[in-house]
Parts: structure tokens; C-alpha cells; sequence
């Protein structure tokens, strides 16, 4: 029985319908948004979103059936676990709106179903160490040029250079490119023609360099991973070939036995 839940659980049709049936379940959750078809269908929406659930719990099931304690070494299977588990806990309690979050959530499983899904979000948490160092240094970027800012365009713009905390969102502003120019920039150059000098040099440093570092170390992340299921392909084509040959050598053996047969037989 396990082994046969296992090769259920495995196989692409049960991925694929539960993949399906997240999707249907997002786009379930999204009409509900709408007021009047929540007033209009919303019993046949609880409906089918309990039945959806009931698929889900039935996979878990059979997940944890098929691979008993190593279901939970899977960091995938456990954020599973989580989301289900919550949804089936919180549908007896008061808390509708926490309820609604869990539903939500349901939609992130296509990250656990989807393999280049998972691989990307695999990726990007192995960046995170290079990540954080990052932030680190562009926290020291930042906190130099709003010590730099509020010396020098306190007066100027006190609105947005007037203190530490202002130069700090200013920056942050700056950063993300929006408006920068017309609202903060150019204000600042008029007065101060050399201006740009400390807006331009920020930009490069913070918004075009660091944003490179941090897509770099996710690209090469994911790239590791290519070559690593690469890797594990081309090995398991090299036992499927190792297993063709095998399969042969017992054919010829097979037919010499038979032929050994064959003339002991007419002696």
C-alpha cells in the first residue's frame, strides 16, 4: 500500500491536479473579492472551497502514509503541512479573517509544485547570506550620504534633509528612482549647483551596483542548481543504460542456456 501511494503521490498526473487545483482555489479566492458575486454565490464558493480543501488534506494523507517520518525532512512538505493543517484548524474557529489569509496562502503552493518555482525560491534563500552582507554595506552607504545630506542641504531642503531620519527616507527615495528628480533633485540644484555630484554618486553606488550584486549571487545560485539537476540527469540516464545493458546480457544468457538445453536434449 505504501509503495503504491508512493508512486501515486510521484507520479506527473497527481502533481499536475493538485497544481490545477491550487490555481482554481487562487482563482476562487480572488472572485470572492468581488461583493456581488460573494452575495450572490458565496455558499457554492464555501462549498467548493471545502471540497478543495478535502482534496488537500487527502494528499497530505497520503504523503504522510507513502513516506511516514521523511515526509517531514522536505522542507516543502512541512510549509505544506502548515497551510493545510491551519486551514482545516481555523474553518471551527472565530477567526474569519486569519482563515482568509490561510486560503490565501493555499496559492503559494504552486511555489512547492512547480519545479522551477522551487527552484528559483532555492536560489534565493541561498542568497540570503551574500544578501544580508549586501544590506550590511549598502546600511553604511546609506548612512553616510544622510550624514553628508543633512550637513549640507539642511537648509537648502529641510524637508527632506532637515534631520538623520528625513535624509534617511529621502535617500531611500532616491533609491528607488521615483520622482527623485523633479521632487528632490532639481529643488536642491538650483540652490546648489554642485549637487549632483552627491545625488548622482549615490545612485550609482547604491541603486545600479548593489541591485547587480544581489541579481548576481541569485543568478549564480540558480545556475548551481541547473548544473547540479543536470548532474543527477546525467547519472541517472548512465544507470538507465547500465540497466539496459544488464537486461541484455541476461537475454544472451537466457538464449544460451536455451541452446544448452536444445543439445542436451538431442543427446
Amino acid at each position: 500500500m505504501r509503495q503504491s501511494l508512493k508512486r501515486i503521490v510521484e507520479s506527473a498526473r497527481f502533481n499536475t491536479f493538485i497544481t490545477i487545483l491550487i490555481i482554481f482555489n487562487a482563482l476562487l479566492v480572488g472572485l470572492e473579492t468581488y461583493p456581488e458575486i460573494r452575495q450572490t454565490y458565496g455558499n457554492w464558493l464555501l462549498v467548493v472551497d471545502l471540497i478543495i480543501l478535502a482534496f488537500f488534506a487527502l494528499e497530505i494523507i497520503a504523503k504522510l502514509i507513502a513516506y511516514r517520518t521523511a515526509f517531514f525532512k522536505n522542507g516543502w512538505n512541512n510549509f505544506d503541512f502548515i497551510i493545510v493543517v491551519g486551514s482545516l484548524i481555523l474553518y471551527n474557529s472565530p477567526y474569519i479573517s486569519v482563515l482568509r489569509i490561510f486560503r490565501v496562502l493555499r496559492v503559494l503552493r504552486t511555489v512547492s509544485t512547480i519545479p522551477s518555482l522551487r527552484r528559483v525560491v532555492t536560489a534565493l534563500f541561498m542568497a540570503i547570506p551574500t544578501i544580508t552582507s549586501v544590506i550590511l554595506l549598502m546600511s553604511i552607504i546609506f548612512y553616510v550620504y544622510a550624514v553628508i545630506g543633512t550637513f549640507f542641504y539642511a537648509d537648502i531642503e529641510p524637508e527632506f534633509f532637515g534631520d538623520l531620519g528625513l535624509s534617511l527616507i529621502t535617500l531611500f527615495q532616491v533609491f528607488t528612482l521615483e520622482s527623485w528628480a523633479s521632487g528632490i533633485f532639481r529643488p536642491v540644484f538650483s540652490q546648489e549647483p554642485w549637487s549632483w555630484l552627491y545625488f548622482i554618486s549615490f545612485i550609482v553606488v547604491s541603486t545600479f551596483l548593489m541591485i547587480n550584486l544581489i541579481v548576481g549571487e541569485i543568478v549564480n545560485n540558480a545556475q548551481k542548481i541547473s548544473d547540479e539537476i543536470d548532474k543527477e540527469t546525467a547519472e541517472l540516464e548512465g544507470i538507465k543504460e547500465d540497466t539496459s545493458e544488464i537486461d541484455d546480457l541476461r537475454k544472451e544468457v537466457g538464449e544460451l542456456k536455451s541452446m544448452v538445453q536444445t543439445l542436451v536434449d538431442r543427446k
